[in-house]
């Protein structure tokens, strides 16, 4: 049993109950075992008023304290017909309270659905949710625009991209969850003495024992608020009830495949987590505000694991985490202008880089060092425009540098990909990858066990050169990259697949599942990394830009087909027509949902703002207090346990973030095996798969019988169930385009990188001439006007069976089967005489097949049922005639089992 666990929440049940003087929220368990209520006032018109006594109640507790409230809010004493508690709604979470000119709010989860699962700790969709307004009508005081105020707040779907977990802290990343559950037992013991001194629960320890080794630690730790969508909705009640009431919710992207390694289950999830710091859509927020905080920023993290063993203390888990977000700095864009590309300006001229000063320090605080920043924006253009952000950029991180240690300096690379992509003679994702390569290798990547004896044995010279900080338990990654472009949506997208495809390669080797850190294109495993990326790159796209990806890793691999153009083109009318006309009532959503703007009375409505720019820079309404330094321009401490990131080292600042009780072992709170299959529920199928998977590499494997089931052998276009062109109508086209298209050529060496333009034209055509050679041979032939493609219907043996097979064979292999064959004969051959004289007994010593089977007669032409016996046989003549309406009499013992029953169920 493990030392420490995470502490699972036991309110994931909800019920609403009503009187006309209060709402009674009650909370339970899966199990339904344990209860929490909460009391809501509705008496007063603009407070809210909420008790929660901290008593865990029993099921009969509930029942009976349910009985009383309606007996008692009856209207007549006695009364039968009339009930004075009525039940409102049942729910799954509460996602908190809101007020805007008249009471309050409360917003519950209505529905659900599970899209992810980690180590089983399940990870939901919110799918509907319910507005509920807590006062009642007698003393409710109306105002005109309170409607307008609810359907502004409303216009934020949170059926759309918000995520939820009862156990698992989705506002932090894997690497800290498991370092959190690996702190030393004396710090535990020492935080869990503290946590009762300071704890309101006067029942939180109720029955809990000092036994010696028995008990495990539950740990909680506290969100990282940026990340953390609902923290202002949940901001008036979060020191006044249980922390189990607290569900935070998360904004992004989440999704999961299933990669099969010859059967073993492997899980890839992919999660984005939306930065809820001066969050907006795309020419509404860019740059950074006053507090470092940039505009579309999202951190990715791809976690990989064996799914046959689900325990976070046997298993292996791996993750690796990226950054995107815009340039850190003081810019914008003019959109009243109506072009499609507004020009770029500086707001504010900032000499000593305090934007990005401060936006650096949280990412050293949160990632450690090194931290290495792409930067794809346009470096040569006709008329300066993007170049603007790079020029600026370069200066604000040669400042900043200049007082770090140079081991942990911030490492700046800029690639003009937009310039590459247009080169016919230019490789896109041969310069990434070799870009990716030299990133992973700096930073390293999280696994939370040793590295395996195989890779001893046969070390491989990349993994030897992997940076990181290696500990007894496994690796940490340390440092992150930053990638962005101007908008941080199609270029990063791109960029960031092809990091997280290299960092993916050493994830499966760390685990022992390839024998080298290499993954190729046109691969099952690649292939469904590709389809989960793209749906993360649509998803933070439509939530950003307003439209999904208009440039697709395909479209850079110059394979995306003909009809893609005329998509890409509706892409960009759909991006430019939500960015002209619904961009600005999104963007009031936003602030209105996340409590940047808080509706006063007596003063200018959210709708009568000329601009939003005052609501995110606070240092526009009052002063800052303190100054930071211009040089040492990082919090203190950081620097001294760099590389670490300073969030996940023990100390005491970081100890007073974590929640630690002591719990028995079997406790529901920290028992992941029963939170995870409820042994204690009749179980349905819609209930145990109810689990979304994006994709699972079935959907990518072959068809046919004989060829490597392996998701790491690279594969033909026709070869497997989903083609690596997408589902296309027209099989031609497929084709046709695939004649010209092949995987990615071997990565060229970093020394090809920095060569000039010259030498990249080579080096390109090089490439292009072993992608020629490597490329799929079509067959086309014309008839007419009409181009037809001809297809071999009948497989070759070799595709079947993996060998090649002759016709008829040669007269040499005759004649040698020939002689063997009389040589068999001439070998065996017996007169009758001497056949006759053989016994019966001497033939059973030369063979004697013994039935192994369970039945008398067992053959492929007859089989002999099993008997049933006496008993069987009455039981199922009496299920036919139940079925027929014709019910047995009930014995005394049947009567006895009801009893016995009725008495340990309601008794």
């Amino acid at each position: 049993m493990p030392a420490a666990a995470p502490l699972i929440s036991s309110v994931q049940k909800l019920v609403l109950y009503e009187t006309r003087a209060r709402y009674f929220l009650v909370g339970s368990n899966p199990a339904e075992t344990k209860y929490r209520v909460l009391k809501i006032d509705r008496t007063e018109p603009k407070d809210l008023v909420i008790i929660d006594d901290k008593h865990v109640y029993t099921q009969q507790e509930v029942r009976e304290l349910l009985g009383r409230l309606d007996l008692g809010n009856r209207t007549k004493i006695g009364q039968k017909g009339s009930s004075g508690l009525s039940r409102a709604v049942s729910a799954f979470g509460v996602v908190g309270f809101v007020r805007f000119l008249e009471g309050y709010y409360i917003v519950l989860i209505t529905k659900r659905r599970k899209m992810a699962d980690i180590g089983g700790h399940a990870i939901y969709k919110i799918e509907d949710t319910n507005m509920i307004y807590i006062p009642n009508d007698s003393v409710r005081v109306t105002h005109p625009d309170e409607a307008r105020y609810l359907r502004i707040f409303q216009n934020v779907d949170l059926s759309s991209n918000f995520y939820f977990s009862y156990s698992y802290d989705l506002s932090h990343s894997l690497q800290y969850n498991l370092t959190v559950l690996r702190m030393p037992l004396e710090t535990l013991k020492t935080e869990t003495i503290q946590t009762r001194q300071e704890s309101f629960d006067i029942f939180e320890d109720e029955g809990l024992s000092t036994q010696g080794g028995s008990g495990v630690f539950g740990i909680c730790s506290k969100p990282y608020e940026k990340y953390v969508w609902n923290g202002k909705l949940l901001e008036a009640v979060k020191n006044t009830v249980h922390r189990d009431w607290l569900l935070y919710i998360i904004h992004g992207f989440c999704g999961q495949s299933k990669l099969l390694i010859y059967g073993r289950p492997i899980y890839v999830t992919l999660i984005a987590r939306r930065s809820s710091k001066f969050a907006g859509t795309r020419f509404l927020k860019r740059g950074a505000n006053c507090e470092g905080d940039v505009a579309n920023e999202v951190e990715t993290e791809q976690i990989l694991y064996d799914a046959s063993v689900m325990s976070f203390s046997a298993g292996s888990y791996s993750s690796y985490v990226q950054v995107r977000g815009s340039v850190p700095l003081y810019w914008s864009q003019d959109i009243s202008t109506m072009m499609p590309k507004p020009p770029i300006t500086l707001d504010q001229a900032d000499p000593f880089a305090h934007v990005a000063a401060l936006h650096f320090d949280q990412m050293l605080q949160r990632f450690g060092s090194p931290i290495i920043i792409l930067n794809l924006v346009k470096e040569r253009e006709k008329r300066k425009h993007e170049r603007i952000l790079s020029e600026e950029l370069v200066a604000a991180v040669t400042y900043l540098n200049q007082f770090l240690p140079p081991e942990h300096a911030i490492i700046y690379i800029p690639w003009d990909m937009a310039k590459y992509t247009k080169s016919k003679l230019c490789n896109v994702l041969d310069r990434l990858n070799v870009i990716a390569e030299s990133v992973v290798k700096k930073t390293g990547f999280f696994v939370n066990r040793p590295d395996s004896y195989c890779s001893i044995l046969r070390p491989d010279e990349k993994w030897n050169e992997l940076g990181g900080y290696v500990v007894s338990t496994g690796r940490l990654q340390t440092g992150v990259l930053r990638t962005n472009c101007v908008d941080c949506l199609d270029r990063t997208n791109t960029a960031q697949f092809m990091v997280g495809k290299c960092a993916l390669a050493y994830q499966l080797y760390s685990l022992g599942l390839i024998d080298k850190p290499n993954l190729q294109f046109d691969t099952d495993a690649v292939r469904l990394f590709e389809e989960l990326y793209e749906d993360h790159g649509d998803t933070l796209s439509l939530q950003y830009g307003g439209s999904q990806l208009v440039h697709r890793v395909k479209t850079y691999r110059k394979i995306a087909p003909w009809t893609q153009h005329s998509k890409d083109i509706m892409q960009t009318l759909s991006r430019y027509y939500s960015n002209a006309f619904s961009d600005a009532d999104r963007q009031d959503s936003i602030n209105l949902f996340l409590g940047v703007f808080k509706p006063t009375e007596g003063k200018p409505h959210l709708w009568e703002l000329p601009t939003d720019f005052y609501l995110h820079h606070k240092n526009t309404l009052s002063l800052s207090q303190t100054r930071r330094s211009y040089t040492y321009w990082w919090t203190a401490g950081v620097l001294k346990h760099l590389p670490l990131p300073f969030d996940e080292v023990t100390c005491a600042e970081n100890r007073r973030k974590l929640t630690v009780k002591k719990f028995h072992k079997y406790e529901e709170e920290i028992d992941i095996h029963n939170e995870f299959f409820r042994p204690y529920e009749l179980s349905s199928f819609d209930e145990t798969f109810c689990l979304a998977m994006t994709n699972s590499t079935r959907d990518f494997m072959p068809k046919n019988v004989g060829i490597d089931p392996s998701p790491f052998t690279v594969r033909k276009p026709d070869e497997t169930g989903k083609s690596v062109l997408g589902n296309k109508s027209n099989r031609e086209e497929t084709v046709l385009q695939r004649k010209t298209a092949a995987s990615a050529p071997p990565p060229p060496s970093e020394e090809a990188v920095s060569s000039s333009s010259e030498d990249d034209s080579g080096t390109d055509k090089e490439d292009e001439g072993a992608v020629s050679q490597r490329s799929t041979p079509v067959k086309v032939t014309d008839t007419g006007d009409n181009t037809k493609i001809t297809e071999n219907v009948v497989q070759s043996t070799k595709d079947v069976y993996g060998v090649n097979l002759s016709d008829v064979p040669s007269e040499d292999d005759l004649t040698i089967y020939t002689r063997f064959v009389q040589l068999g004969q001439s070998q065996y051959k017996q007169d009758k005489s001497s056949q006759q004289f053989c016994s019966k007994h001497h033939l059973e010593r030369v063979i004697n097949l013994i039935p192994i089977s369970s039945f008398s007669q067992d053959n492929i032409y007859e089989v002999q049922p099993p008997r049933a016996d006496r008993k069987s046989i009455e039981i199922f003549h009496a299920h036919i005639q139940a079925g027929r309406g014709n019910m047995q009499p009930l014995g005394k013992d049947d009567f006895l089992m009801y009893r016995e029953y009725i008495r340990n169920r309601y008794m």
